[in-house]
């Protein structure tokens, strides 16, 4: 898996940077947490500052378009991301377990 850098956007006042990659791939459609960790891999960053918005590949293309979001720290993602898009990416905070079932 190949993952190009197409435009990368500063964005001081949220304490990241908005990235749109492209890459091929052998296989099918790689999986989110695959991308968040190859992406990562290249901008020399930990998996938990990187958050994949969106993947896009057109019917029977071996390219996939994406965005994401590169925070300065996992906190900094934390406080600014929605929650669907931290659990999408299963980015947790260190203390917080998934909440028990009351019977």
């Amino acid at each position: 898996m190949d993952v190009d850098i197409i435009a990368e956007d500063e964005n001081p006042m949220l304490h990241r940077t908005d990235i749109r990659f492209e890459m091929t791939h052998d296989e099918a459609t790689p999986s989110r947490l695959s991308v968040r960790d190859s992406l990562a891999a290249k901008l020399n960053k930990d998996a938990e500052e990187v958050v994949v918005h969106k993947l896009d590949t057109k019917f029977g293309m071996r390219k996939t378009v994406g965005y994401a979001k590169v925070y300065d720290d996992p906190e900094a993602a934390l406080d600014v991301e929605q929650q669907h898009m931290l659990e999408r990416n299963k980015i947790t905070t260190d203390g917080e377990d998934a909440p028990a079932e009351e019977a």
